[in-house]
This record gives structure tokens, C-alpha cells and sequence, in this order.
């Protein structure tokens, strides 16, 4: 479209908002699909021992990490993408390449015999579906006007973040696993993961067609790599991106872990041929990222209300408490007995559970409500978090090209910040997304050799670096400024 003013009230009411809704609905589509296949690997890791795969704990972790870093790394050519190539025509694409981690997971699955290193390779391709998340925000950020942008970019990053909740209640179900708090029991028919790389690989293709056919080039949207580079400079760029690890870079880092955070800590099942004890965890793995991703339209709609800077520390002041709980529900699990050091392996046929076993397993269990209470907090927040961020970074970019225009170019000042800010929205998506990566290898590293107490370790860290991140905010958006014997803020201007 040649032709796109969305902040002209007439154009919008008359053309702008349903050719933006209708773009907003199937960027939503092709963007959880993206998700779905990001998140892959959080789940199937695992099954994977069900499914005959003789891996340690950290090798599982690494599989969960590895997608996520490369998501993040991608996620900035993804975003120059859109500029260079046209939104619609980059969503084509972008859904195209998703076959590939899809039906090299169908192949890898269906072959024990598969070397580990292999697997890691093809983790790494699941984070072409990382990259679908700074594209399709780059891309909507240019159909909707300023006041509008906080509960369209919040709606378009939920019903992205939904793909892992999708990916993470589904799965189970799909491969003929159990699921939905147990209600649905196990296939008779065998455990088959790769029925899941099949199945999205199909709707791969739905999405690159759909977009095709449904979706639009914005031509105001072109700029060039050189042009988008600009906020490189930005102090705000750095900030926001920063910010972003702590809310964004937490839900995709405890979204990829939770499935395997309740079995190290809850779950009991030293055979894989015998049945385990204790919470299954994909009864409840799907929990985390659904809230978090219901939660981030309403951070988003709560930033246009109150100001996306005020809703951002209370946010972390909110994700320190919540962390606190989480650590305190941990230092109440009982320790579960293990076998001695260099037992030979126990006969599936005559294994039973002893009772100091069974004992500190039901003990935990009874505690693994009040740690999913906590943890979902948390997860809520980060929702809250991203929304409001997210909604921050074109105002303060609109606001700054304000300060800087005169009254004869503000229409091409507020135009070249939507175009900036679209570039400092997938470099904040960017960087926020290392968390994903971070959080899963803190937990699980190659180099951890108690993995139950490094969790612990862990969650302590991430309470230290939010009260990092609550300082950050209050510096930089919330704290009152003395200017010409009068107080201010970036928070009073509604940031």
C-alpha cells in the first residue's frame, strides 16, 4: 500500500482499521506458529527418555537453551527484514522456513541411534521460529496509530507468546503422551514424537500461504539497514533492551524450563520402563507461559492507562516477590534418596520404590502447589512487563523526535521515530530473548553437578539482577527531575 496515515483520524476510521486488524490477526497466526516451534524442544526434551534417548539432565537443559540463543541472534535480521523486504512478503518467507526445524525434529526423534551432537544442530533450527516474534512486531508497529500501538503490539506479542502454551499443553496429547492434569491418559497405540514435527510443519505452510493472500507491503515502512542501524546510539535503545531480559528474557527462559523444573524437583523415575511418581509434568508445563501470555495485553492496555514506565517497576517489584517465594518453596523440598555411586542399574522387572523414597516424594508433592502459586506470579508479571516495555519504546522515540522537530516537520520526525522505533523494538526483542538461553543453562549447565541446588542458586540470581532492573527503571523513567524549579518525570508524560 502506497498510501498509510494511521494517525489521521478520517484515514483510519475509513481504511486504516480494519486493513490493520486484518494484517494484526494473521500476523498473530504466523507468529504462534513461530513460537510453537521456538518452544519445540521445552517439551519434547523431556519425553525424550521415554521415547528411548539416554541423555543427562544438563545435555536436556542445553537442548531447551540452544533454540533460544539462536532466536535471539536471528531476531535482528529478521527485524531489518521487514523494512527491506515488505512485511507481508517477509511473513511468507519467515513461515516458509519453519519446515525446516519441523520436519528435521519428525526425522531426528524416530532414530535413537541419533548422536547427541546431532540433536543440537537441530535445535538450533528451531530458532527460526524465535526470529517470527521481532518481524511481525517490527511489521504491525507501522499499521497502527501512537495510542493505539500499546494494546495492538501487546495483543500480536500474547497471541505469539500463546504458541508456548499451545506447543507445551498439546504435545503431550498429540504424541500420544498424557496431558491436560491427567485427564487424557497415554496412547495404547505407542509414543510417537514425531507426529508434532509433521503436524506444524502443515500449518507452516497454511501460515505462508495466509499471509500471502491476507496481508500487506507497507511502502512507508521502507528504510534501510543504514537508517535502522541510527539507534544504535540511542541511549534508550540500550536501556530498554536491557529491561526487556528481565521481563521478556524471564518468560521465554522459564517457559523453556518449566517442563523440565518439575521433573528434576517433583518427579520421580529412575526406569523409564516403570511408572513414575510424584507430579507429571505435563500435567501442569503449559501453566507458566499461558499466563504469561494472557497477562501481556493487559500490561499493554495497563501502560496505556497509567504509562508504561510506572507499570514497569511495579512489575519488577512484583517479580522480586515472586522469585522470593519461589526460593522459599525450594528450600522445603525434602531430599530424595539416590542410589549409591556406581550401583549397577535396577532390573525394570523386580524395581520397587523404597519407602524413604515414596515418603520424600509425596512431602514434595504436597509442597509443589504453593511453588506453582509462586511461580505463576512471577510468570504474570513478566506478561505485565512485556506489554508495558514494549508500549515505552515508540513513545519515547515519538517524544524525543517531538522535542527535536519543528512545527514544519513534525509529520516527518514522528515517521522517521515509527520507523526507529520498530528497529529498537526487534534489537530490545533481540537482546531480550538471550535470557531465553541464560536461564535454561543456569539451572542445567554441562559444568552443574547438583542441578536440584543450582536451581535454587539460580532463582536467587534472578532476584538480584530484577532488583537491578527496578533501579534501572526508577533512574531512567520514574524518578522526579528538578527543571527550572519545577518537577517532572518521563513517567508524567505518560511513557
Amino acid at each position: 500500500m502506497d498510501v498509510w496515515n494511521p494517525e489521521d483520524d478520517a484515514f483510519w476510521e475509513t481504511t486504516g482499521k480494519n486493513v490493520a486488524k486484518r494484517n494484526l490477526i494473521w500476523s498473530i497466526f504466523s507468529e504462534h506458529l513461530g513460537f510453537s516451534v521456538w518452544l519445540l524442544w521445552s517439551v519434547s526434551a523431556a519425553l525424550l527418555p521415554k521415547a528411548g534417548f539416554e541423555f543427562t539432565v544438563s545435555q536436556l537443559f542445553l537442548l531447551v537453551a540452544i533454540p533460544n540463543l539462536i532466536g535471539a541472534l536471528i531476531r535482528l535480521p529478521y527485524t531489518f527484514a521487514v523494512p527491506k523486504f515488505g512485511g507481508r512478503n517477509w511473513t511468507v518467507i519467515s513461515a516458509t522456513l519453519l519446515l525446516v526445524p519441523t520436519l528435521l525434529f519428525a526425522w531426528a526423534v524416530q532414530h535413537p541411534e541419533t548422536p547427541y551432537w546431532v540433536f543440537c544442530l537441530i535445535a538450533a533450527t528451531a530458532g527460526l521460529g524465535g526470529g517470527n516474534f521481532a518481524s511481525s512486531m517490527a511489521n504491525i508497529n507501522f499499521f497502527y496509530p501512537t495510542k493505539k500501538k500499546g494494546t495492538a503490539l501487546g495483543l500480536n506479542a500474547a497471541g505469539g507468546n500463546l504458541g508456548v502454551a499451545v506447543i507445551q499443553f498439546f504435545l503431550p496429547i498429540i504424541v500420544g503422551g498424557a496431558g491436560v492434569f491427567g485427564l487424557v491418559q497415554a496412547s495404547e497405540n505407542g509414543f510417537r514424537l514425531e507426529r508434532a514435527g509433521y503436524l506444524y510443519a502443515v500449518l507452516a505452510v497454511i501460515a505462508a500461504v495466509s499471509a500471502w493472500v491476507f496481508m500487506n507491503n507497507l511502502s512507508g515502512a521502507k528504510s534501510s539497514p543504514r537508517e535502522q542501524l541510527r539507534v544504535l546510539k540511542y541511549k534508550h535503545t540500550w536501556v530498554m533492551s536491557f529491561l526487556y531480559i528481565g521481563t521478556f528474557g524471564s518468560f521465554i527462559g522459564y517457559s523453556a524450563a518449566m517442563p523440565l523444573l518439575i521433573k528434576l524437583n517433583f518427579w520421580n523415575q529412575p526406569v523409564p520402563t516403570v511408572q513414575g511418581i510424584g507430579i507429571n509434568f505435563a500435567y501442569y508445563a503449559f501453566l507458566g507461559a499461558l499466563v504469561g501470555s494472557v497477562a501481556r495485553p493487559f500490561g499493554g492496555w495497563l501502560a496505556d492507562k497509567y504509562g508504561g514506565a510506572k507499570v514497569t517497576f511495579w512489575t519488577f517489584v512484583a517479580m522480586i516477590a515472586g522469585t522470593a517465594a519461589v526460593v522459599y518453596t525450594l528450600t522445603l523440598l525434602t531430599p530424595v534418596p539416590k542410589p549409591p555411586a556406581g550401583a549397577p542399574a535396577p532390573d525394570p522387572a523386580t524395581f520397587q520404590y523404597s519407602d524413604a523414597v515414596v515418603a520424600a516424594v509425596n512431602a514434595n508433592s504436597d509442597i509443589f502447589p504453593w511453588f506453582l502459586a509462586a511461580f505463576l506470579f512471577v510468570f504474570a508479571a513478566t506478561g505485565i512487563g512485556n506489554g508495558s516495555t514494549y508500549r515505552m519504546i515508540p513513545l519515547i522515540l515519538a517524544n524525543e523526535a517531538k522535542k527535536k522537530a519543528s512545527p514544519d516537520t513534525v509529520a516527518e520526525a514522528m515517521l522517521r521515530a515509527t520507523k526507529e522505533s520498530s528497529a529498537v523494538i526487534g534489537i530490545a526483542g533481540a537482546i531480550g530473548a538471550i535470557g531465553g538461553f541464560l536461564i535454561p543453562m543456569t539451572f542445567g549447565a554441562p559444568w552443574v553437578t547438583d542441578p536440584v541446588e543450582a536451581v535454587k542458586t539460580a532463582f536467587v540470581v534472578f532476584a538480584g539482577f530484577y532488583v537491578v532492573c527496578l533501579a534501572t527503571t526508577w533512574f531512567f523513567y520514574t524518578r522526579k527531575i528538578s527543571f527550572a524549579g519545577r518537577s517532572t518525570s518521563l513517567a508524567a508524560a505518560n511513557i
